[in-house]
């Protein structure tokens, strides 16, 4: 009798554990995720989550910059992105076009918690399954990789 015993107890752990008494499951009355991006600032909506906290001033291009940009770029990135096709990553040649210099260098500083917050770096991710790691850059390497972009659509522009 004292098999039955158990094995009657343990059937009704395993029951009550799976919510066979008809109680409520553990996530009633937890609000659901907020909507994308729902949490966000329209300044990091429209340029990102990170540590660029104001929008950069855009001037002439400058051309030094935009050869150490190319530089770091053909030396970090360039394994994972071209300009004129999808790879591993998007294409890049017509990025400003879609993103601000400041979203795009949020992106490069602190892709991990744009993949986590930001509606359109999750969009990304869902389109490039393999994700951006940080590469360690600085800002004024990003800075420089974004002047690089801007000189490469200017070229692409006149041909």
């Amino acid at each position: 009798m004292g098999t039955q015993t158990s094995l009657t107890f343990a059937l009704m752990l395993a029951a009550s554990a799976c919510g066979g008494r008809g109680e409520e499951p553990a996530t009633q009355g937890k609000s659901e995720p907020a909507a994308a991006g729902a949490d966000l600032t329209p300044f990091e909506l429209k340029n990102g989550i990170g540590p660029m906290k104001t929008e950069i001033t855009i001037g002439p291009i400058d051309h030094a910059m935009a050869e150490r940009g190319e530089k770091t770029f053909e030396g970090k990135c360039s394994a994972c992105h071209k300009m004129d096709e999808k790879y591993v990553g998007p294409a890049l040649g017509k990025l400003l076009e879609r993103r601000t210099p400041t979203y795009v260098m949020n992106m490069i500083l602190n892709p991990e918690e744009m993949y986590t917050r930001h509606p359109a770096a999750k969009q990304l991710l869902a389109e490039h399954p393999t994700q951006m790691p940080n590469l360690g850059l600085t800002q004024d390497e990003a800075r420089e990789v974004v002047e690089y972009f801007r000189d490469q659509a200017g070229k692409s522009e006149t041909k």
